[in-house]
């Protein structure tokens, strides 16, 4: 709905500047809500103006004060005020109030998302790649960035319109598979695999990495279980078969605490049989050279001298890591013809991707510009009551267990049905927050007693936020209301949360165009502490009817729009706690 209003902000605009309103729509933002006093509620910078040839040059407050001046009241814009090089633009407030709750009640899943700044945004397919742990082996907490990285950036595209394939791609092939299966094959046990696969993988994995570093048999041995691999032996097909179906039942169930689910599970070993084709046709376009090694590379320089270069075949012949991520890409383009493909690891393989790319180009497939990395950074300091994490899992548990603790001792908890359920979704809300408030490059400590805080900036108080208004619209859910009469929310801290809720398309806009989750999560918490505030002295009972129904019709609109955002960062909206 602050499409109705910006609109209307551009047509006032057009007038005096000359220029088409559709031209003018995206350069108006709202205002960010001031604690201090009352602001304006749309503006435009007469910079920006220039820039697209809507205002001549000069000065340039003389040039905001002369457009202020030409703007005439209408039954939207009540005022339009000159700053310094910005024109402020103060609007209806019954009618802000009035548009922006209608909407919120006839379409409260669709707020924000028909705005004409994310029109362009709709269409296409997105293909997100993310999570992609190693088989064989227990899910690392270091992948739960990926995890939940991911899963933010395919939710985002889906909200925005797009039609959105999960593909998780899975660390299942190359040499570590020599040495487990070499391994498994000397001290391995299938009654242990039946009973505590991942841990016995673990196990054997670990002793058999331990045996190879001082026994040549070992590293021979698990040579020789890679070839047999690559040359697909059944009885070493049939063990790799075993590790790979284990690992991905694990895994699922783990996804399914966290919320998380896939279109498509693929791997390494899905390409390792195209890479030939790939390196045939590199060898036809001249890409791929042979070096004194025998090793197959292709020049990354700009001038063609080889002082860059990526290795694709190693001298025995076996592809790597990155001729099976091009053999990956080119299969994902024809299979699903995707619009753009996303991936998300952390910022250590960044010129991995940069060389995927340049190579993709470089073989003439245009679409490869369509292909982003998004890098994130590492975690430092996650450990647990029994010492430092290794696992997933046990970053679950122990955020479930304190999480229990803490609404035990909690004098406003309530009684629960399901209180672990509650507990986890509190926990794993408070993980994901942490990790979202900031810069996904940046690296961050992690601190439980800070994560898990009631108060502040966290996944815990946004989802008591939440919480809070299901329980006060639950009381009076008796209770018919609409709102046909906003004229009881034109007090301070009404006007606060309707001007906050006008940011909430450009937010989603932001969100999508650098792909960073920390815009969401800020409007989010700042909405959190405004309703807090509106909470605290906009009484629903007792007060006179039609400002009850107007104070729960406010109410109600929040709830809906944090829980909205909160679903597109991965979190699952708790209604009591």
């Amino acid at each position: 709905m602050a499409s109705f209003f910006r609109r209307s902000v551009a047509l006032q605009l057009a007038k005096v500047c000359g220029v088409s309103e559709d031209a003018l729509i995206p350069l108006i933002s709202a205002v960010p809500v001031s604690k201090k006093q009352a602001s304006a509620d749309l503006r435009v910078s007469v910079s920006s103006l220039l820039r697209s040839g809507a205002a001549p040059d000069g000065d340039l407050q003389t040039q905001t004060q002369a457009l202020a001046n030409q703007i005439r009241p209408d039954a939207v814009v009540e005022e339009a005020v000159a700053g310094r090089g910005t024109i402020h633009f103060r609007l209806n407030k019954l009618m802000l109030a009035q548009k922006l709750l209608d909407q919120l009640q006839s379409e409260p899943d669709r707020f924000g998302l028909n705005s004409e700044l994310l029109r362009h945004l709709q269409g296409g397919r997105t293909l997100v790649e993310f999570s992609s742990p190693n088989i064989a082996k227990r899910f690392h907490a270091g992948h739960l960035r990926s995890t939940i990285i991911g899963n933010f950036i395919a939710n985002l595209k889906k909200a925005l319109g797009k039609d959105v394939i999960r593909v998780n791609y899975l660390g299942d092939w190359g040499m570590q598979f020599g040495l487990l299966g070499a391994g498994f094959e000397r001290f391995g046990s299938q009654e242990k695999l039946r009973t505590q696969p991942l841990e016995h993988l673990f196990e054997v994995y670990v002793q058999v990495n331990r045996e190879a570093e001082s026994d040549a048999s070992v590293r021979l041995a698990a040579a020789e279980f890679h070839r047999r691999l690559v040359r697909r032996e059944d009885q070493a097909l049939e063990l790799w078969r075993q590790f790979r179906e284990i690992t991905v039942l694990e895994y699922k169930r783990i996804y399914q605490r966290l919320g998380v689910d896939f279109d498509h599970y693929s791997g390494e070993s899905l390409h390792d049989g195209q890479t030939q084709s790939v390196l045939d046709e590199l060898r036809t376009k001249r890409l791929l050279k042979t070096t004194e090694k025998g090793t197959g590379v292709v020049d990354l320089s700009r001038t063609g001298d080889m002082s860059s270069y990526t290795t694709l075949v190693r001298s025995d012949g076996t592809s790597l890591y990155i001729t099976r991520d091009v053999a990956a890409a080119l299969d994902r383009k024809q299979t699903f013809g995707f619009d753009e493909m996303i991936y998300v690891t952390d910022k250590s393989q960044t010129v991995h991707f940069q060389q995927l790319f340049h190579i993709l180009r470089a073989m003439g497939h245009q679409w490869a510009e369509r292909c982003h990395h998004v890098p994130f950074g590492l975690v430092q300091g996650m450990s647990t009551r029994r010492g430092e994490v290794v696992f997933l899992e046990d970053v679950l548990e122990e955020a479930r267990s304190r999480m229990i603790n803490n609404m035990r001792q909690s004098t406003t908890s309530k009684v629960l049905e399901e209180p672990e359920q509650t507990a986890e979704r509190v926990g794993i809300s408070a993980l994901i927050i942490q990790d979202f408030k900031g810069p996904l490059m940046s690296d961050y400590k992690f601190d439980w007693d800070k994560v898990l805080q009631a108060q502040g900036d966290t996944g815990v108080f946004l989802q008591y936020t939440h919480a809070r208004l299901c329980s006060l619209l639950r009381r009076h859910a008796s209770e018919s209301y609409s709102c046909r009469d906003v004229s009881p929310l034109m007090d301070s801290r009404s006007v606060s949360v309707l001007q906050h809720l006008l940011r909430y398309d450009e937010v989603l806009l932001q969100s999508a165009n650098d792909l960073q989750p920390r815009h969401l999560v800020n409007f989010l918490m700042t909405l959190s502490h405004l309703v807090a505030s509106a909470h605290r002295e906009l009484p629903v009972k007792g007060s006179p009817a039609e400002t009850a129904q107007a104070r729960l019709c406010l109410f109600s609109a929040v709830r809906s729009v944090l829980a909205n955002g909160m679903r597109i960062l991965g979190i699952t909206p708790v209604e009591k706690m």
